[in-house]
């Protein structure tokens, strides 16, 4: 089965690009290509004119599930990355306590996954793949598993470290609110086989506080996304059960 399908897409270095789409539609499959989990069938993965051929220094994925070590700390768990790197001991625990205090746990690292929040663990994951300072952060719907206060709460984290920073973030969420709110542009795809059939410019100024999200710019660009997989869903259905009529 055909996951994507003719799909062509540039990301500038420092930009907030996410995708959304129907379920199935390949979303998570792009991200685990350019992270280099998955190589396409056909085409290439180009990081800086260089063919993307496994997982590399330069990228670091944050999934859905925050995937914590439970027998480590809070400082063991960020600084895990970059143990894998050969990083000296006394370096990865600076580094990593410098990010555990940047996502707001400083007062945490020496408690256990177990004891921290949903909203924490996802802080804590997303303070793992910072630590070996990736040029680009791949994130897997990150807080869809979050109540939706702790989610409203984890983008405004998430643009707070992000935005001085200046790395390249490609995002998934089936969350249309979201997808605007964070990011430059968002990427509409189609359903199975995936298709991009919109790239839209997000030109909201940033900072974005909370109170954007009931500016009229902000509720026009969710209308045009939910508008447009709306259409899309709509002539999927209509395809399948024109498919399923008996001839």
């Amino acid at each position: 089965m055909v996951a994507l399908e003719d799909v062509s897409l540039q990301v500038e270095q420092g930009e907030f690009v996410t995708l959304v789409g129907p379920s199935g539609c390949g979303k998570s499959t792009l991200l685990s290509m350019v992270a280099g989990l998955l190589q396409p069938s056909s085409g290439d993965v180009l990081i800086k004119d260089r063919v993307v051929d496994g997982p590399g220094r330069d990228r670091a994925m944050v999934f859905q599930d925050s995937s914590l070590f439970p027998w480590f700390t809070v400082l063991r768990n960020a600084s895990y990355g970059l143990y894998c790197q050969d990083v000296p001991r006394k370096e990865a625990i600076e580094r990593a306590r410098k990010v555990v205090e940047l996502v707001g746990l400083g007062s945490f690292e020496n408690h256990y996954p177990h004891e921290l929040s949903g909203g924490m663990q996802q802080r804590l994951n997303l303070a793992r793949a910072l630590a070996v300072d990736p040029d680009i952060l791949l994130m897997d719907e990150p807080f869809a598993a979050l109540d939706p206060q702790t989610r409203e709460m984890m983008q405004a984290e998430l643009l707070r470290i992000w935005e001085p920073g200046g790395k390249t973030v490609l995002f998934v969420t089936h969350a249309i609110q979201e997808a605007v709110y964070l990011s430059d542009r968002v990427i509409v795809m189609s359903a199975r086989p995936g298709r991009i059939i919109a790239d839209i410019p997000i030109e909201i100024p940033r900072p974005r506080p909370f109170a954007n999200k009931r500016d009229k710019l902000f509720l026009r660009y969710e209308d045009d996304v939910w508008n447009l997989l709306t259409d899309e869903m709509t002539a999927t259905m209509q395809r399948e059960l024109t498919a399923g009529e008996p001839t």
